[in-house]
């Protein structure tokens, strides 16, 4: 019971703290070093998910196949292919690497 009622309460309490930046700021515009800075989280959080994807801190466990597929698939994003074809093109290059390794 104590568990449940203490999951609630943490809930509530994010709900809360995630309603609140929209309160306070409200309608007025903010700065553009702050602009600036919440457009580079979402960059750096993916940038981050996808190292720890691909082994973290072990890189002797890493597959570089799926690395250089992922950088393929970065590559084609950058050059403005649209998303569902990035990732299809990261897929061939991954695979057709690994069937050159065999």
């Amino acid at each position: 019971m104590r568990l449940w009622l203490s999951v609630a309460v943490v809930t509530v309490i994010n709900w809360l703290l995630k309603a609140s930046a929209p309160l306070i700021i409200g309608g007025r515009k903010l700065p553009p070093p702050v602009l600036r800075l919440t457009a580079l989280t979402a960059p750096v959080l993916l940038a981050g998910l996808i190292v720890t994807e691909l082994g973290g801190e072990h890189w002797q466990a890493v597959d570089w196949t799926k690395l250089v597929g992922v950088g393929a698939a970065g590559g084609l994003c950058l050059a403005k292919v649209p998303m569902l074809l990035a990732v299809a093109g990261g897929i061939v290059v991954t695979a057709l690497i690994r069937l050159s390794l065999r």
